[in-house]
């Protein structure tokens, strides 16, 4: 007998449908290799295009305090974007190279044209500001800025749902949500504590919405998901999760309640800039969990055998049997 036989009773003797397992015991698909550094480019990046939005909101509102201050909070994430991006991509000449050609298929690529597209704006609109010159100009920026944030929020929940990560990638309905609502949170949360109450209505809202879309896309995200969004409430990530998600509920509640004055304004923007990183260094830490089980692999693959036997079943569904088109043999 040989040892692929013996594999084929082993595998016969558990019944159809085996236990996932590997080969000597090594994962299916490889640990993302990105560091820590990665969730945290996620959180500045978010904190960034939420608040180029917030700043186009507030400009067309007439709420000239708030804008100008969501560019500035805009601003820091810009400022910190690019470095840690860099260090990722090993050499600065690599993310040049990115801007060197447009290539729709590529989330990285999209996303290095967002973050200059983006941080550009926000640069302009912010020396603007500061120097009180070109108010048109400003205006220009702010508004190319807030059209390009949003996406730049999100891009980087397609990036990683682009991968074989299980945990990512069968959450890519729900990520795009969890992120948004994550920079909207934060985004607001800044805007919030450095703007007058008087004037940071529009912030407190955001940031309240924010929150609400990413607890919610979070809890469905993980009921759907079934076994594969056992690593979001397991393990560090469980514990990451959990904390995330107390901080940016207690952060709207906060808001909500105490935001019309400075010190609850100030507590809660703090309490939802920590629960949207948080939420950040979750996702990346189940993804990496996921990945070190085999379990999510095999049921990932097993759930996509279902559908496509599904669906090819329905297509076939309505033509007629074979046996009753032939004519009957004489």
């Amino acid at each position: 007998m040989t040892h692929f036989d013996s594999i084929g009773r082993d595998r016969r003797s558990r019944g159809s449908n085996p236990a996932p397992d590997s080969y000597y015991g090594h994962p299916i698909v490889k640990e993302p290799v990105w560091e820590l550094g990665i969730p945290i480019y996620f959180f500045f990046g978010g904190l960034a295009g939420a608040s180029a939005a917030l700043a186009l909101g507030a400009r067309l509102t007439g709420n000239a305090r708030l804008a100008r201050n969501a560019t500035f909070a805009g601003m820091v994430g810009v400022v910190a974007s690019p470095p840690l991006l860099i260090r990722d991509l090993g050499k600065p000449a690599r993310f040049a190279a990115m801007l060197r050609v447009i290539k729709v298929t590529s989330p990285m690529n999209v996303g290095t044209w967002l973050l200059n597209a983006t941080g550009g704006g926000l640069s302009v609109a912010a020396g603007c500001e500061l120097l009180g010159i070109l108010p048109r100009l400003r205006d220009l920026a702010t508004t190319g800025s807030g059209l390009f944030g949003l996406p730049f929020a999100t891009y980087t929940a397609a990036l990683v749902a682009d991968t074989a990560i299980p945990a990512w990638h069968e959450a890519r309905r729900e990520l795009p949500f969890v992120f948004i609502g994550g920079a909207a949170s934060a985004a607001g949360g800044a805007a919030a504590i450095i703007t007058p109450p008087s004037d940071a209505g529009a912030a407190r809202r955001f940031a309240i919405a924010g929150a609400l879309v990413e607890l919610a896309a979070g809890f469905v995200m993980e009921h759907r998901l079934g076994l594969l969004g056992e690593p979001y409430s397991q393990g560090r990530a469980g514990r990451l999760t959990r904390l995330s998600r107390v901080t940016a509920g207690a952060g709207a509640a906060v808001m909500a309640l105490a935001g019309r004055r400075r010190i609850g304004a100030t507590a809660a923007g703090s309490l939802l800039l920590a629960g949207a990183l948080l939420e950040r260094l979750a996702v990346f830490e189940a993804g990496r969990q996921s990945a070190r089980d085999p379990r999510y692999v095999v049921d990932a693959q097993r759930r996509r055998v279902a559908a496509g036997t599904s669906r090819g079943a329905s297509t076939f569904a309505g033509l007629p049997d074979e046996r009753e088109t032939l004519p009957a043999a004489s």
